[in-house]
């Protein structure tokens, strides 16, 4: 990713390095979240779930920011909107805690804190730690999520082979469509928004 100048970042431990730049999203209200548990999900199936068993890593520091309404991807770690609403942060931060993860069909599914996560997976974790879904979905589920369209915060994009999440103006998604500079590994990861998502229907949470 085209490299900018630094964000006054918000963390404990000191300022950030360089960012990569993203665009920008409106302004909305949001409501407060929970953080994502080992909580066995029993909404997986043979061929949507897998169980796992591993422990989710700890960021560098507990909540980066950045000031304003847009998500900034720092050596590869988001950092949250200041003034987004706690769910969007919540979404954001739980993304940091399974970047370094790897792909597995039915990742995500059977075990909220998993050893490896699929697309559907990914996106359903970041959900469930900001208070927005219980049970993880496949693809296919989120098809009927949320509300149709694009939302101010947060928005998934799928189709029955594939979804993605976009907040806050930064994309996770466990492929590298669209990433002139892709991180290593082949889990999720964070990302710029894309360009197009011809093909993808949007569905996004009601308040969000």
């Amino acid at each position: 990713m085209a490299l900018a100048s630094p964000p006054a970042a918000s963390a404990a431990g000191g300022a950030a390095p360089q960012a990569s730049s993203s665009s920008g999203t409106s302004t909305s209200t949001g409501t407060g979240a929970s953080s994502a548990s080992g909580t066995t999900s029993p909404g997986a199936t043979a061929t949507s779930g897998g169980a796992g068993i591993g422990a989710t890593p700890g960021l560098p520091f507990p909540h980066p920011t950045v000031p304003g309404m847009t998500a900034r991807i720092i050596n590869g770690l988001a950092y949250a909107p200041a003034q987004a609403p706690l769910a969007v942060q919540q979404a954001i931060w739980a993304g940091d805690r399974i970047r370094f993860k790897p792909y597995a069909v039915g990742g995500g599914h059977g075990r909220w804190n998993d050893v490896a996560y699929d697309c559907s997976g990914s996106v359903s974790y970041v959900l469930h730690a900001a208070g927005l879904l219980k049970t993880s979905m496949d693809s296919s589920d989120f098809e009927a999520w949320g509300r149709r369209g694009s939302g101010a915060w947060i928005t998934v994009y799928t189709n029955p082979a594939h979804a993605f999440i976009q907040i806050a103006g930064i994309r996770f998604d466990t492929s590298a469509e669209d990433d002139p500079n892709p991180p290593p590994g082949t889990g999720p990861r964070w990302r710029p928004v894309m360009t197009s998502t011809a093909g993808f229907m949007p569905r996004h949470p009601p308040s969000l």
